[in-house]
């Protein structure tokens, strides 16, 4: 049990954690933007999402896809296809016992790609900027990976 109270303790993990709440609140906030797009676009994927505005044939055109409303799905999508491989390889890679200055280097870079991305994906901002900031992510995660498996290799 000793060992756990020094996990919570280490810096690198309190690090992660903090990190590791923001990408996930920003993910949290993701699902509100849709929500708020959808109501102010009036476009629903579900029948009984539209029966605030009528019942029947009426309500109908409102089950419809909006071009606004998908980009922040797609936004969202790539989100939970990013952040959540970060988590999982960050808390091993915090595990691993990295210096604090790389790990806060490796956490600070991701979260602001994701949120750099989110901005770039929702403006829009012309390319390359959003492939960048989802390759600068990418990278980050890539990184810790290869050192979760360099440190404690047991192939």
């Amino acid at each position: 049990m000793a060992e756990l109270a020094q996990l919570i303790d280490s810096e690198v993990f309190l690090a992660y954690a903090t990190y590791t709440t923001i990408v996930l609140l920003k993910m949290m906030l993701m699902s509100v933007t849709t929500a708020f797009f959808r109501m102010t676009r009036k476009a629903f994927s579900n029948p009984e999402d539209t029966a605030t505005f009528g019942k029947g044939e009426n309500a109908k055109k409102y089950l419809r896809t909006d071009p606004e409303v998908e980009r922040v799905r797609r936004g969202h999508l790539n989100d939970l296809e990013n952040i959540v491989p970060f988590i999982g390889i960050g808390l091993l890679y915090a595990l691993s016992g990295p210096a604090l200055s790389t790990a806060l280097l490796h956490f600070r870079i991701f979260v602001g790609a994701r949120i750099f991305h989110t901005i770039a994906y929702l403006t829009p901002l012309p390319q390359p900027s959003r492939a960048l900031a989802w390759a600068a992510g990418y990278a980050v995660t890539i990184s810790m990976a290869y050192r979760v498996l360099t440190t404690g290799l047991y192939l």
